[in-house]
């Protein structure tokens, strides 16, 4: 009788399931519950409350995949982030649906911040000393931009997110795409060298209104290309008005510290950039409903008041009758006030009147005997009375009095003045002058 063996050295051919779970139930065999320290990368929390995670090597050499369900989760006493350095407690178990190993996690607690969290906190600290984040330096964006740079990878998400946030929100915006990494060791590299890029744009005839630079959301390592320090630097450098939307809201890079304005996304940063332009349009058409309103409002005013003119401009003959009756009212007025003004200067007069006669009456004897007095004082005075006294008045050629002998001369012309007139005399002889006597 004869038989069929096998040979030893045919191997045993397994199912994919079946040696997916073999493994598992090795590994459960071999590693019961166990401790794993490293730093937590990509931490998610689902909508069912879950958590799933990657656990990294300090020196991100490898990983593990991790998931943590809602009761294991809602026990953690801190909210887990990335980068932290934590210990978690759990099983290894293979995930049939990929074959891939991970870690159905237990317990967790924190054991530091992880190495790349902490040269992320002692670079910030270093940065923001230096000023780089001061908000004073941060300038304020335009309101209705014309031209945008999109600083992103042409195949990523976030650019897609933003050409349709803008092209809803303002089709009216240019957008310039200004490739580069965002991702990887090349990625800070390209980044400044888009920065540059585009501020050699901006300088050199094509100006941005503003610019945006944005990518998805990723783990720390992921993202750390927006915490290079020469990718903030350029940041800080860019003269063009710079909205930074990295990752989601939770996410926050130094590069989100630096900037003009920080986003949440880069949805969020398209938002931010460009204005509305149907809630500019409906501003602008409320702003047309009042102004046509406050101008209809003056349009009536004007109106009514041109009404006003035409009623009174429609009867000038009641207006002559009114401005005549006014005319005679007040002649009539004049006409009462001049009288009564001339009879009280009348009177005045009167009164006046009387008084100087009472005065003349009373002092003409007084002046009279006066003048009658001073006129015998002047005629007893008068020289040519003392001429009718048998005296003359001897005068010189040139009408002046002579008191003296001393005065003439012989054969000086000499007038002498009678009381009936002027005799023409010549000096024949003038006497020596006496001596004065000498006092006793």
């Amino acid at each position: 009788m004869s038989g069929r063996h096998e040979s030893p050295d045919r191997a045993r051919v397994w199912g994919v399931g079946a040696l997916v779970q073999a493994v598992g139930d090795t590994l459960s065999a071999r590693f019961a519950t166990c401790v794993v320290r490293g730093e937590l990368s990509g931490f998610t929390r689902a909508a069912s409350g879950h958590g799933y995670f990657t656990l990294k090597d300090e020196h991100g050499q490898a990983s593990l995949r991790c998931a943590m369900f809602r009761r294991a989760l809602s026990q953690v006493e801190f909210s887990p982030a990335d980068g932290m350095l934590v210990e978690i407690r759990g099983q290894l178990a293979v995930y049939e649906a990929r074959g891939e190993l991970q870690m159905v996690v237990e317990g967790m607690r924190g054991a530091g911040a992880g190495a790349l969290y902490e040269q992320f906190l002692r670079l910030k600290a270093r940065l923001e000393a230096q000023g780089l984040f001061d908000a004073q330096r941060k300038r304020v964006l335009p309101r209705f931009p014309r031209r945008v740079a999109v600083v992103t990878s042409p195949a990523a998400a976030a650019l897609r997110d933003v050409l349709t946030a803008l092209a809803r929100r303002a089709p009216h915006v240019e957008v310039v795409l200004v490739p580069c990494a965002v991702q990887g060791v090349e990625a800070p590299a390209q980044i400044v060298q888009a920065l540059a890029s585009l501020t050699l744009a901006h300088r050199g005839g094509t100006p941005f209104d503003a610019a945006i630079l944005c990518r998805g959301g990723g783990s720390l390592e992921d993202l750390w290309a927006f915490n290079d320090e020469r990718v903030v630097r350029a940041v800080v450098g860019c003269p063009v008005p710079l909205v930074c939307g990295v990752g989601h809201e939770t996410d926050v890079t130094l590069s989100d510290l630096a900037v003009d304005l920080r986003a949440p996304t880069p949805t969020a940063a398209a938002e931010l950039v460009a204005q509305d332009r149907q809630g500019a349009l409906d501003a602008l058409d409320a702003c047309e409903r009042h102004l046509l309103h406050r101008l209809h409002q003056r349009l009536d005013a004007q109106a009514q008041r041109v009404d006003q003119a035409a009623l009174r401009l429609a009867r000038p003959t009641q207006g002559l009758a009114t401005q005549s009756r006014q005319l005679v009212m007040l002649s009539h007025r004049l006409g009462q006030s001049a009288a009564a003004r001339t009879q009280g200067e009348q009177r005045t007069l009167e009164v006046l009147s009387a008084r100087l006669q009472r005065a003349v009456r009373s002092q003409w004897p007084q002046q009279q005997h006066r003048v009658e007095r001073l006129a015998g004082r002047l005629h007893a005075l008068d020289p040519q009375r003392v001429l009718e006294r048998g005296y003359a008045w001897l005068s010189d050629a040139q009408g002046q009095p002579l008191s003296s002998v001393q005065q003439v001369s012989v054969d000086a012309a000499v007038q002498g003045v009678l009381a009936d007139g002027v005799l023409q005399l010549r000096v024949t002889g003038v006497p020596a002058r006496r001596k004065p006597r000498a006092k006793p």
